[in-house]
């Protein structure tokens, strides 16, 4: 998992992180022992009804105006310092 994150770690974390995730698993496993007979594979328990808001299309701010305090720009993007190692674009 720390190689797949690009994460490092020491051995007492990577010891620690091991257990953990076993105990994880093992948890998940007892899932497997549940009676789900009779239950169909997309039921919910929760009653709750997705609330969202209506999909409608605003005016957003003038572009102009947004970019008017912007200190450094190329057209309507925004120039910041580059954060990569050999300092390339993104």
């Amino acid at each position: 998992v720390a190689n797949l994150s690009k994460l490092k770690f020491s051995e007492e974390e990577t010891a620690e992180f091991a257990t953990t995730l076993s105990k994880i698993v093992d948890m998940v496993e007892l899932l497997s022992e549940v009676d789900t007979t009779g239950v169909a594979p997309t039921t919910t328990m929760a009653d709750r009804k997705t609330v969202l808001r209506p999909d409608v299309a605003e005016k957003g701010t003038d572009r102009d105006r947004l970019f008017k305090n912007v200190p450094e720009k190329d057209n309507y993007y925004i120039k910041v310092p580059a954060i990569l190692d050999d300092g390339g674009d993104a």
